[in-house]
């Protein structure tokens, strides 16, 4: 098994709709059948993520799939993606680590 764990970083005003952003992309794992989780870190050192989103993976294809498609329509995807990078203060980062 694979864990995806997404970090993002967002200024502390734009927060709560990073959250809803993050929120959309939950819900998308989880119609998928993906165990997927919400990470808010308590305390955030220098360079530290704001918001990360961790899904749970059984194959790296998984991945591509999700990431293609995973809020709804390949279209759909694409705008959430778009506005949520709009918010976005860097790039989210990825991590892949093999669980098990």
């Amino acid at each position: 098994m694979y864990l995806a764990r997404f970090s993002y970083d967002v200024m502390p005003v734009d927060r709560q709709r990073a959250i809803e952003f993050i929120q959309r992309e939950l819900e998308a794992a989880r119609k998928n059948g993906l165990n997927a989780r919400l990470l808010i870190p308590l305390t955030r050192g220098p360079g530290g993520p704001a918001l990360q989103f961790e899904v749970e993976l059984t194959s790296l294809d998984q991945l591509d799939q999700f990431r293609s498609r995973g809020v709804h329509s390949d279209q759909e995807t694409g705008d959430w993606m778009h506005a949520f990078s709009e918010i976005l203060t860097a790039p989210p980062e990825v991590e892949l680590l093999r669980v098990g």
